[in-house]
């Protein structure tokens, strides 16, 4: 009977809860034109006509017609919150028109492409803290006039600007102690500070403002894709120089730097984000190529971006390779760290053997004449008349001292004295035989005097 109220209970709990999910589904079907955009989320959309020229537009996840085509981006937060709170965000954004399962493809984590009610979906989500810097995030969901996609935190390049907003279209003239930022040179150009020159050279690519506008949807995908590979190759680059820069330091520094390192754990911590950036490229080898493959069916995606997709193939592995290489660096650097730890441990154990030695005879000496025992030699407990007991200790103390601190001065002694007795034996061969040489070349020519007859 308690079993049967118990299966009773549980059963009505589960019709509750299926009856609160009805009750949802209904208050959010009476709510679907009242959408709004969360705070967090951030979210653009541009529409092209197909003639290289692009417009905003406002946000209502319609498609273009005939050659016009839109495009809706989505950027979450890099914040560390849970998977069901971002599916939230796209579920208050992207429906409708787009239903649960879109949402669920775009959001999930790990590597897919296929095809979902109709749309090919694409993505590389990668599990791991949203707010680390080797945690990436794409999404895509691409049909004939329309593509939405997602991405954690800002991708570069990956929007579009006017052109005359661009810097690198600029004569640049770098901020110096001698030039003040307030002045500028006639013909010098815009003026930029050091720090940025240092963030432009860590990037592979250009900005907004000179990204060629696509003129057809798989123009825009394979933006899409660039960018993404752009922006891991981005990564790899900081990463190769922060490796450099840490390389000089401690090639200069000293113990305290490297006691540093290995305190606050800096190259594991490295590797580990090497390992989560060799999963992002791993997932992109799985995803591009079966999007190339599902693409070159659609008969709206052009050959040419077909050909794009393959060098981007390319690139990946080649990123891939190079990541590696990093990996290697690192763990060869945590390995030199790790021998430079062990000489100073071992070096420490020395000293400690060191003075364990030298104490350990003395210490059986005092053991041996501080025993509160009668007949102790060299002792007034033996003789009575006796005074200096304390004196007799402490000479036998010195002599055994001077013994053990002689056996460790032995190899050294012994390496001098054989390595002088090496030296002087080979002096006297060398004297021995300029002796005999001398010897031959003044009997040769006594004999050449005597008309080349030697004497026998």
């Amino acid at each position: 009977m308690e079993m049967l109220d118990r299966g009773r209970n549980s059963n009505a709990h589960l019709e509750e809860m299926v009856r609160d999910v009805h009750v949802d589904i209904s208050v959010r079907e009476r709510s679907f034109f009242s959408n709004h955009l969360p705070g967090p989320v951030k979210q653009k959309a541009y529409i092209f006509d197909g003639h290289g020229n692009y417009f905003n537009k406002e946000w209502d996840l319609s498609e273009g017609r005939g050659r016009e085509f839109c495009w809706y981006h989505v950027e979450l937060p890099k914040e560390n919150q849970k998977l069901s709170q971002y599916a939230k965000y796209l579920i208050d954004v992207l429906c409708p028109p787009l239903k649960l399962q879109d949402i669920l493809s775009l959001v999930s984590n790990g590597p897919f492409c296929g095809h979902v009610d109709g749309a090919l979906v694409f993505r590389v989500n990668s599990a791991g803290p949203a707010s680390s810097n080797f945690t990436f995030r794409i999404a895509a969901r691409v049909t004939e006039n329309s593509v939405i996609t997602v991405s954690l935190g800002r991708v570069p390049r990956l929007g579009f600007s006017p052109v005359g907003q661009s810097l690198l279209s600029e004569v640049p003239s770098v901020e110096s102690p001698s030039f003040p930022s307030g002045e500028r040179k006639e013909g010098s150009g815009i003026l930029i500070g050091e720090h940025v020159l240092e963030f432009l050279l860590t990037m592979n690519h250009s900005e907004e403002a000179d990204n060629p506008v696509p003129r057809s949807v798989s123009n825009l995908v394979v933006h899409i894709i660039d960018t993404f590979v752009d922006q891991l190759q981005d990564t790899v680059t900081k990463l190769e120089i922060e490796l450099d820069s840490v390389e000089l330091e401690l090639d200069r520094g000293g113990s305290t730097l490297k006691k540093q390192m290995l305190d606050d754990r800096k190259f594991p911590k490295l590797h580990i984000n090497l390992q989560r950036l060799l999963q992002v490229i791993a997932h992109g080898e799985q995803v591009f190529p079966r999007v190339k493959e599902k693409c070159s069916s659609k008969p709206w995606f052009a050959s040419e971006d077909i050909s794009a997709l393959e060098e981007l193939i390319g690139r990946l592995r080649r990123l891939k390779e190079n990541v590696g290489f990093i990996a290697n660096r690192v763990t060869a650097i945590q390995a030199g760290l790790d021998s430079w730890q062990s000489e100073q441990i071992n070096r420490k154990l020395y000293y400690l053997s060191f003075l364990s030695i030298i104490f350990l005879p003395l210490s059986v000496i005092t053991g041996v004449f501080g025993m509160n025992v009668g007949g102790v030699p060299w002792t007034a407990q033996n003789e009575p008349e006796l005074k200096d007991g304390f004196l007799n200790v402490m000479f036998l103390c010195v002599i055994m001292l001077l013994v053990v601190l002689l056996c460790f001065a032995f190899p050294a002694l012994y390496a001098r004295v054989d390595g002088w007795w090496r030296k002087r034996a080979t002096f006297k061969n060398s004297l021995s035989l300029n002796r005999k040489s001398f010897l031959k070349r003044t009997s040769a020519g006594r004999s050449q005097e005597r008309g080349g007859y030697l004497r026998v």
